[in-house]
């Protein structure tokens, strides 16, 4: 009997010592451990593959569930307009990240991949989500707090179709209006940018006391990681150019163009995105010492550095003229996430290739692999890794839609009131005989949006839910008042029906990034002849919809009141609400207004400043007493 005794103690032991082991070698999983340890202890046991697969991020469309585990895949993203299925429902989008997420979690070490998205002016790809004013609008504002509770309600959308990362906010300064990203940025002074920081706040949660300086942190399963973009000096570049060069001293650059990532980095911002721009010459892809030397060493950020969407191919010109130089220069600059999106097997060789022959060493590859998991273990990835399905009805929900109406009424800028200060014509009586309202922008929700709404570019017509203008105009003034609208009626059909006064609404049509670069800036027809054609037989208020300023010196002496409204989102109720007098103007210009294009680039303090309206600008009106 006690020779059978040795060997089951023998087993028992062995079992003892295996367990011990298997703990020693899962400290990763124990969310009790700092995370800094538990990120060391899972990096002893990645091998290259695992860690360049950590360092890829890849389009939804080709991330088959064999892909992701094949090569180890970090991140997934969907790029503008990519969705799981038309008007896809908050319960789609989350059965895709799920199915995903599992096949990420099947790897060896089961480590969760992180799902991005433009989430820039609310859940914007998404049907039915609350799609707020784009940035310029909020920037009128001067409202930090109120962006702070923007992004609160863009996180619970984001995250009730199961997605926890935004590529988001943008903390560009634009300079020029050219810029067709202009709108995505909050102002031309720095200040009120920095200001608007407070948003990664509301997407993050508020950071506790005395966390450590740079680190990144997310408050749980209601908020998302959000990301500074785009490192840096994007809204500098020469005649506003998209992606173009920025020529400016280090004085320039340091007051202008990088006090907003100061504030980023000590509201905990999880990741920062780098810029396609150069930067007196140098792209910033390529830029090592603004990257490694002064954004990760000076600036102590310890989230993660992500490339824009095929980003690095741009290094060269033409773009991918020699790709494996793209990613020798880009990832030896200090990016630790690259978007591919689509070539993940180029990348992912020529990055391999490149270790191998140490030429990338690979003390880069584990300070980016290092960087990509402190985020996903702050952000409690390992612990709750698939979407939370008590959240789908955070979409669109109406306290979301309320705080959007909200935000348009604040952000409208009164720029005149009547012809003479004597006989304001706002707000406008409810009760008329007869209102007519015209402009291409007057009943077209997706021109209303502007582009990143649903498509990259944006869309015409009732592209996602929510009130046009038309719609709220219809719903605030009196019952018994007639509303006619005419999209673009001649003088002749305007001076016949004995209007009380006129709403006319035109301006941009929607665009994004390099397709919305404009040497003129001038509305496109037939928004000034409805301006003319409405103006002068007829009282009339004209709402400019636009991303930026734009020509509009010719037509203000025939305008009795001009409101720029930007671009307000899927809630248009927050422009009648204002314009009838429920409640007052108080919106400020947050970009000087010029008078011509010639004038360009001109930014308030600049030594020859003569604008049409200067920067914080802004009529106010009070709201009509209750009756």
């Amino acid at each position: 009997m006690a020779t059978r005794q040795t060997p089951m103690l023998g087993i028992l032991l062995l079992l003892c010592w295996a367990v011990t082991i298997q703990a020693k070698h899962t400290k990763y999983k124990d969310p009790n451990q700092p995370v800094d340890v538990r990120v060391r202890d899972l990096m002893k046991h990645m091998t290259l593959a695992e860690k360049i697969g950590q360092m890829t991020q890849i389009e939804r469309q080709i991330a088959s569930a064999q892909v992701l585990k094949d090569y180890f895949i970090g991140s997934i993203l969907s790029g503008g307009g990519s969705v799981p299925a038309r008007q896809a429902s908050a319960k789609v989008w989350v059965n895709m990240i799920k199915k995903l997420q599992k096949a990420c979690l099947s790897t060896r070490l089961g480590i969760p991949m992180i799902y991005g998205i433009d989430a820039i002016h609310g859940h914007n790809t998404a049907y039915n989500a609350t799609i707020f004013p784009h940035n310029i609008g909020l920037g009128a504002t001067r409202d930090p707090d109120l962006v702070k509770r923007i992004g609160a309600a863009t996180a619970l959308e984001v995250r009730a179709t199961g997605i926890p990362y935004t590529f988001a906010p943008c903390v560009a300064v634009c300079r020029d209006p050219r810029w067709g990203r202009c709108y995505e940025s909050y102002s031309e002074d720095h200040k009120v940018v920095q200001a608007m920081t407070q948003i990664i706040l509301g997407l993050q949660g508020d950071v506790p006391a005395n966390y450590t300086k740079g680190f990144p942190y997310v408050a749980g399963k209601k908020n998302i990681a959000a990301c500074a973009k785009h490192f840096v000096g994007d809204g500098g570049t020469q005649k506003g150019i998209n992606s173009d060069n920025t020529i400016i001293n280090l004085h320039g650059l340091l007051g202008i163009h990088m006090p907003p990532y100061y504030d980023s980095i000590a509201k905990g911002v999880s990741s920062v995105m780098v810029s396609y721009s150069s930067l007196n010459g140098i792209k910033m892809h390529a830029n090592r010492h603004l990257i490694t030397g002064f954004l990760k060493k000076k600036l102590g950020f310890k989230g993660f550095v992500i490339s824009d969407y095929q980003g690095i191919d741009f290094i060269t010109t033409p773009p991918d003229a020699n790709y494996t130089y793209s990613v020798q220069t880009s990832i030896n600059a200090g990016i630790d996430m690259v978007m591919v999106p689509f070539d993940y097997h180029g990348f992912i060789s020529n990055l391999t290739t490149l270790v191998n022959a140490k030429v990338i060493p690979m003390s880069r590859i584990n300070d980016a692999v290092r960087r990509i998991l402190r985020v996903k273990f702050v952000m409690g990835l390992f612990e709750n890794p698939l979407p939370d399905k008590s959240l789908v009805d955070q979409l669109g929900k109406k306290e979301h839609r309320e705080l959007a109406r909200e935000a348009v009424r604040r952000s409208l800028v009164l720029l005149k009131n009547g012809k003479s200060g004597k006989k304001p014509l706002l707000p406008l009586p409810k009760k008329a005989d007869k209102i007519l309202v015209a402009g291409s922008h007057a009943d077209n929700l997706g021109f209303q949006c502007g582009g990143w709404t649903i498509e990259w570019q944006g869309g015409s017509g009732r592209i996602t839910a929510g009130t046009t203008i038309l719609d709220a105009i219809r719903s605030t003034a009196d019952p018994a008042t007639s509303i006619v609208f005419s999209e673009n009626p001649d003088a002749d059909f305007v001076k016949s029906n004995n209007f009380s006064y006129a709403i006319v609404v035109v301006g941009e049509p929607p665009y994004a990034e390099t397709a919305g670069d404009s040497l003129n800036l001038t509305i496109a027809e037939p928004g000034p002849s409805t301006i003319r054609a409405v103006c002068g037989p007829v009282k009339c208020a004209v709402v400019i919809i636009s991303g930026r300023p734009v020509v509009i010196e010719p037509y203000v002496p025939l305008m009795d009141a001009l409101v720029a409204a930007w671009l307000p989102g899927s809630e248009g109720q927050g422009v009648a609400d204002v314009l009838f007098g429920d409640f007052g103007f108080s919106g400020k210009l947050p970009r000087t207004w010029f008078k011509s294009v010639d004038q360009l680039p001109m930014n308030v303090g600049d030594r020859h400043y003569d604008p049409l309206f200067p920067f914080g600008f802004g009529l106010t009106t009070k709201p009509r007493p209750a009756v």
